[in-house]
């Protein structure tokens, strides 16, 4: 009974929405993502953190926008036509994510998924949750919840409670 289990986690297929910034190409669990949209103006905010390109307005949500190129410390580039914001949640609130491109949702087996080498491209272990192998590629899965640190996180909780309406 026990083999056969092991055997069907090993046959599991994870999904993800898979993603670039930058020349690497990234994972992100399927269900963890809230929806996909084409970059909008998006409003800065004066003493937002420098991590928070600012905001938008997603169907009278307010919610944060991080651009990744600037969290993954990679150059500035213009938003293109291919620029996609993929909405998360984090720790109860969503957030959006500036990319350069979305492409679609990977379906790779558990067993193609190996654990995050010790340092991958500039990243330390905690921000990947393995690497994805696929036929002609390698796809790096983040770990949306280790994104951010905890002091951004609180860096957040201070700016939505500026952006409350109690606070106006």
């Amino acid at each position: 009974m026990e083999s056969t289990k092991v055997q069907t986690d090993m046959n599991e297929l994870r999904q993800f929405i898979s993603f670039s910034v930058g020349e690497e190409e990234y994972g992100l669990e399927l269900l963890r993502v809230k929806e996909v949209i084409r970059i909008r103006e998006i409003t800065w905010l004066p003493k937002a953190p420098t991590f928070v390109k600012g905001i938008i307005n997603l169907r009278g949500d307010v919610i944060p926008i991080i651009d990744l190129r600037d969290k993954f410390g990679l150059p500035a580039k213009e938003n293109t036509a291919m620029t996609r914001v993929i909405v998360v949640e984090v720790e109860g609130r969503l957030m959006g994510m500036v990319v350069d491109s979305a492409s679609q949702v990977v379906r790779i087996p558990a067993d193609q998924i190996d654990p995050p080498p010790p340092v991958l491209g500039g990243f330390s272990q905690e921000f990947i949750t393995g690497v994805g192998k696929m036929e002609d590629k390698l796809v790096i899965l983040l770990n949306i919840d280790a994104i951010l640190t905890v002091d951004e996180i609180q860096a957040l909780n201070t700016l939505d409670k500026s952006l409350s309406p109690a606070a106006v």
